[in-house]
């Protein structure tokens, strides 16, 4: 399905992003608690976020996650270490004592939200 527009046609994917990037202040908090979740559970570096955020279906530039990554190292959530692999050098993060126990309060603050998100829907309304 196209949308027809005043520039030409849209794909409905295009629309899709498009929304997708007007809602990205909303988006990145759930961004950052996936990245931490995910550093809590082993060692993580940019190029693979990048990766498992895309799977996701969030599309993020390195110039995106990288600052997030360094916001979350600058609260003390995250550590990093530069790791040589082969040729190239990485830098590996992971989650501090700190960053383990903002994951297990954000944790239950987000069951409580998604559960009043999601409360009308078992009801049959939206």
């Amino acid at each position: 399905m196209t949308i027809k527009t005043s520039r030409g046609t849209t794909s409905r994917r295009a629309k899709a992003a498009a929304s997708d990037a007007d809602h990205r202040d909303l988006y990145a908090g759930l961004i950052r608690l996936h990245v931490l979740h995910h550093a809590c559970k082993e060692t993580v570096y940019g190029l693979a976020m990048i990766e498992e955020l895309r799977r996701h279906g969030y599309e993020l530039s390195a110039g995106t996650l990288y600052p997030i990554l360094h916001g979350l190292e600058q609260k003390g959530l995250l550590t990093s270490v530069k790791q040589r692999r082969g040729g190239a050098e990485r830098r590996m993060y992971c989650a501090t004592k700190l960053g383990h126990a903002a994951l297990i309060a954000a944790k239950t603050k987000v069951r409580e939200l998604f559960g009043e998100l999601f409360e009308d829907e078992e009801g049959g309304e939206t």
